[in-house]
């Protein structure tokens, strides 16, 4: 039997690491780190150092290489296939290591419940017949790691939020009935499909690094500013992880 545990690490800042995470970690057998190109390198290392933080026993700690996601087609269906294809790569590497079962670790950026797809593929790996259990450790969000970055409130008084992707967005608009949106896994610049009337922007990259920005203010100002640092910031590491709140002024 395996237990997986499904650690939430945060936003890559050690300190963001709960006690239960520690813990976690230093009771696996195992802990797996996934390679994502060279472009992404350091977001192996700070997994790495997060290790490196905590350990307070011998852990074996293992890279492997994680599946592209195909590019174009059908995005539900190539997502799909992604996902089986991590499945299979983790398979791989618990039957590698850990033959006769053990504890297998794997840090989750953020937490494992939001957009993020470790318990599905974990499913995956139960249904292929790899005898596993699951543990969920919660880790601090990238979107509560925003909110407290610029010191506001998630949601308006009494008001619902909708936390979508900038996929979601940029097909279907700001969604019904929502005053408050949180846009995650956005490619670039969704907002801008948005009339900006009304709007309020809250922006962070790689919130809780070294390498932390953040941008505010109306949309209708803001908007140039995001896209043009977002552009900026990518070209200089490679890549970026970033989030963003919007809110719509309420009629008085």
């Amino acid at each position: 039997m395996i237990e997986l545990q499904l650690i939430g690490i945060g936003t890559g800042n050690p300190d963001h690491l709960t006690a239960q995470a520690a813990r976690a970690i230093n009771e696996a057998d195992l802990v797996l780190v996934p390679r994502k190109g060279d472009a992404k390198s350091d977001l192996v290392d700070l997994r790495h150092g997060i290790c490196a933080a905590v350990l307070t026993r011998p852990v074996r700690v293992v890279e492997f290489d994680l599946p592209v996601r195909a590019a174009g087609g059908d995005y539900l269906g190539g997502v799909n296939a992604w996902h089986d294809a991590i499945a299979q790569a983790w398979a791989e590497q618990i039957a590698r290591h850990l033959p006769d079962g053990g504890r297998l670790a794997l840090l989750v950026w953020g937490d494992p419940s939001l957009y993020d797809s470790s318990l599905r593929i974990a499913d995956r790996l139960r249904h292929s017949g790899v005898a596993i259990s699951v543990r969920v450790v919660p880790g601090i969000t990238s979107l509560q790691a925003l909110t407290a970055a610029h010191a506001i409130p998630l949601n308006d008084l009494g008001a619902p939020v909708v936390i979508t992707t900038g996929r979601m967005l940029r097909a279907q608009g700001w969604p019904e009935g929502a005053d408050t949106v949180a846009v995650m896994l956005d490619q670039g610049s969704a907002f801008a499909a948005l009339a900006p009337g009304g709007v309020t922007i809250w922006w962070g990259a790689y919130l809780g690094m070294a390498q932390e920005a953040l941008e505010s203010g109306a949309l209708e100002q803001a908007a140039g500013r995001i896209t043009r640092t977002r552009a900026e910031l990518r070209a200089r590491h490679g890549w970026i992880m970033d989030i963003y709140l919007m809110r719509k002024s309420r009629p008085d």
